[in-house]
This record gives structure tokens, sequence and C-alpha cells, in this order.
């Protein structure tokens, strides 16, 4: 089935503009639904509230100039834009921007951490930050109602290729750079930097956090997938099957599911709590064997996310499509045609999925089911059970394996 457009953001261009440049590496959603923002390449990044930009598409049609009048950042020290009001921003980051990550002082779940004041800066309940990872090593870190610049992390020495905040409203942010390290920063206490995680051979592409913020999943080059314990700091374990670099990665909203996109044409799901492969989605047919998975083969997958349902996984590949899978399906329930797309990511209710491409954004609504009162008890239940407890529950073994995903 073909997926339905709804919508697409075209970043300006001028008649000298060379597509080199204007890659637009990473998209993203507030958590609250609240704010779109992605690079439009050129250290340009956009920010557009995510209500408007969907009325948008309903009373104009798909197209949307993203050139279209909005508001530029005010000066830093000034008191331009409020929360109630959400504004469209332009944010010139001084660098070539490869990463975005929104941050939330509300958590999406009970929070973990102690709540501390923020020294620097005057800290509210409702707090939204926009971190930006640059060529040049930097993180900084925006007010996104006020657009003012409130921190510049400085201590990686290569491309910031990816960020994530912990979901626990904590605050702390993870970032993965080139320089083969993971940097793990505390926002609530001046953008200290708590602990460099080390233990990649090579460039480190992407990371990602559990839905309880205990679990950090980071992916890299020479097939690298390293799960590691917040808590301690401590790599629990390396999950091994890919045949080349690994490029993004994404747990499922109950935890129990990870998801790693990779170069060698392939998408695999996982139970990482015991680094088990539980299903492969290629993207090439017949699946190329190791050697040749190890190369260029044209299907480089590029991203891959999860759907809020649980259900579906969503990937992007260099063969110029994007699909829609669903975790119990062996071939894509949904596609839709995208040229060099590179990063992609479900809106925060999972209606929408947006995909960036030379500094545009493209949307597709994403597959609509109704989950059965079975998988919603499933991921009610693997939110607070590891694979390890389920399997230790006093119940018939189709209904261990149906709740550890292996049916």
């Amino acid at each position: 089935a073909r997926s339905r457009t709804v919508g697409e953001l075209l970043a300006p261009t001028s008649p000298f503009d060379k597509k080199c440049g204007r890659e637009n590496w990473t998209v993203a959603f507030a958590p609250d639904g609240s704010y779109l923002a992605w690079s439009q390449g050129h250290r340009i990044v956009k920010l557009v509230p995510w209500a408007q930009c969907l009325n948008n598409f309903l009373l104009h049609g798909t197209k949307n100039g993203a050139d279209a009048a909005g508001t530029r950042l005010p000066r830093q020290g000034s008191e331009g834009g409020h929360k109630s009001k959400p504004c469209e921003h332009v944010i010139d980051c001084g660098d070539i921007v490869w990463s975005l990550a929104f941050g939330s002082s509300v958590p999406e779940k009970q929070s973990r951490c102690v709540n501390i004041e923020w020294h620097r800066f005057k800290f509210g309940q409702d707090q939204l930050l926009l971190a930006t990872g640059l060529n040049n090593g930097r993180i900084k870190i925006w007010d996104v109602y006020t657009g003012k610049l409130l921190l510049n992390l400085m201590d990686h020495t290569e491309v910031v290729r990816d960020l994530t905040f912990a979901p626990d409203g904590s605050l702390i942010l993870v970032s993965a750079s080139r320089d083969k390290t993971l940097r793990v920063w505390d926002l609530k206490d001046d953008g200290n930097m708590m602990k460099v995680l080390r233990g990649h051979p090579n460039w480190v592409y992407g990371c990602a956090f559990s839905p309880d913020s205990s679990i950090l999943c980071s992916v890299g080059a020479s097939k690298a997938v390293f799960l590691w314990d917040m808590d301690k700091y401590s790599m629990l374990r390396k999950l091994e099957g890919h045949h080349n670099d690994v490029v993004a990665c994404e747990f499922s909203p109950d935890g129990a599911l990870l998801a790693t996109a990779s170069y060698d044409t392939r998408v695999y799901v996982w139970d990482p709590h015991i680094g088990v492969i539980l299903r492969e989605f290629g993207h090439l047919f017949p699946p190329p064997t190791p050697i040749f998975a190890g190369g260029a083969n044209d299907r480089w997958v590029r991203s891959v996310c999860f759907s809020h349902d649980g259900l579906h996984v969503a990937s992007l590949a260099d063969d110029k499509m994007v699909r829609f899978w669903r975790i119990d399906e062996e071939y894509p329930v949904q596609v839709a045609p995208l040229n060099n797309g590179l990063c992609c990511t479900f809106s925060t209710d999972g209606s929408v999925l947006a995909a960036g491409q030379d500094g545009s954004v493209y949307f597709w609504a994403t597959p609509s089911q109704v989950s059965s009162l079975q998988h919603l008890c499933r991921m009610a239940l693997r939110r607070v059970m590891p694979t390890s407890q389920v399997k230790n529950l006093p119940i018939p073994g189709k209904v261990v394996e149906f709740l550890c995903y292996q049916i």
C-alpha cells in the first residue's frame, strides 16, 4: 500500500544554492507535540509550531514553503516570545547542524531523579529546551519559548552526530560523536559533563534512551551496538549480528524491543534484555551475504524509528523508499518514495512520519490500526518487567512467548 502524503516543508533555495551543505541530517518533535524542528543545512535550524503546521497543510494543500514569513530569534537577553503563543523561529547555530533533540523538564513518565535547583537560569516546571549538535564538536542549548542561547557545551573534538535526552524529565543529555565517545551532561547543573562513555572502536553514529531512562543504546561504525547501564555508567552488553556500520537505533515505547538500522541493508529488532534478534527487516532481496553486506550496496538503511503504538517501525533507505513495517509481519505494510532521505521520526502522537532530505521535510500518514487488548496488556506489563522476570511467571509457555514478542 502507498502511504498518504500529509505535506512538505521546503527549504528556501536560490539559483546558486548547491545541494552540498543543505543536507537535513536531523528532524525532531517536542515531547509535548508543540514544536517541530529540523536542520535546513548551512548552519540553520527551523522551529515551527506543529499544530499550526498541520493546519497549513489542511488549508493550503501539502506544500508549505519554509521561507514563509517567520519570526527570527530575538537576540540573547531580549524578552521576545512566550510559551503561550508558539512562534516560528530560525536559529543560526554558527556551524553545520548534525543533530537535534528536545528536552523537557516535565517527565514523560515518573522521574527517577531528585529535583534540584537549576543554578544559572530561572528554572520552571515547563522548561522546553532544544539541543543542537554541531560540526565543530560543540553543543548549543536553546530555550524554545524565548529563543535564547542558554549553554554552549564544549568538550567533543569531532562532529556531534546524535543527541538524546532522558525521558524522565531530569534534563540529562547524552551526545554521540565521531571522536568515538559518548558524553553525559546534566543541564540542571549548568550543563556539567558528568561522564564520558568509552568503548566504541570508531565513530559513534547514534544513541537512544530506554523509556525508563535506565538503559542507553549506542550504535556506530565497525558493527557496534552497545547497551549501557545509566545508573552505573557501565557497559551492559554488546549486541552482535550486523555486518556493517550501524547508524540508528530506537527503543519501543514499552522498552521491550530495540530497533537498529545498518548499512548492511537490514533493520534488526532485538530483545535488548537478553541480546537476541527477534525480527529482521531486509531492504535487499535476496539478502546480501556478509561479504557483500559489508560494502556499498545501494540499500544502506539510514534511519529507523518506532511508532508509539509499539506495533510499527519505519525505515528509510538509499533505494529511495520509506517503509512502514509491522513487528509481526515479514514485508512492509506501506511504502512511500523519497530521494536522498537521511532521517525520519514519528510525531508525538504517532499519526505522522516526518523524513528529512536536502534541507526539506516530508510528511506521511502512518498506518492506523486499533491495538488489540492483548497487545495493550503486553505493553503495560513489559514497561515494568524485563524478559528474565517474564520468563519466570507461572503462566503457559505460549503466553510467555507472546509477552516476549517471540510470536
